[in-house]
């Protein structure tokens, strides 16, 4: 499968969609016009775009959408993108960065070096 990369406006359909697993596209377009206001051409333009893209897949009859890339492989796509666009690609200097300007609890330290820890091995 190809690199799929999705707009805030794809992911909002998105998240519907690894919410619930599958849902017909006229109730993406109900709860979408609801919590944000889009009318329903808006939505299924949407829709199509991510059914090109390959994040959905359409099952008839009834306009059934299912995702078709989960969440965790985005969420990893997308910080890849960031780091490669805002850090050279390095992790360390985003963390580096990133830490430099927190005041983290202790229990968020404590967590961090053991994630360090076992990635080590």
């Amino acid at each position: 499968m190809k690199e799929i990369r999705l707009h805030e406006g794809e992911l909002n359909v998105m998240e519907l969609l690894w919410s619930n697993k599958e849902l017909a596209a006229k109730d993406i377009s109900k709860i979408i016009k609801e919590y944000i206001g889009w009318e329903k051409n808006t939505t299924y333009t949407v829709i199509k775009r991510l059914i090109n893209k390959g994040a959905i897949i359409r099952e008839d009859p009834g306009f059934i959408c299912k995702a078709n890339i989960t969440k965790r492989k985005i969420q990893d796509i997308e910080t890849r993108a960031l780091l490669d666009k805002l850090y050279n690609g390095s992790i360390s200097n985003f963390i580096t960065d990133y830490l430099a300007n927190q005041n983290l609890p202790d229990s968020d330290i404590k967590n961090l070096e053991r994630v360090i820890t076992n990635s080590r091995r």
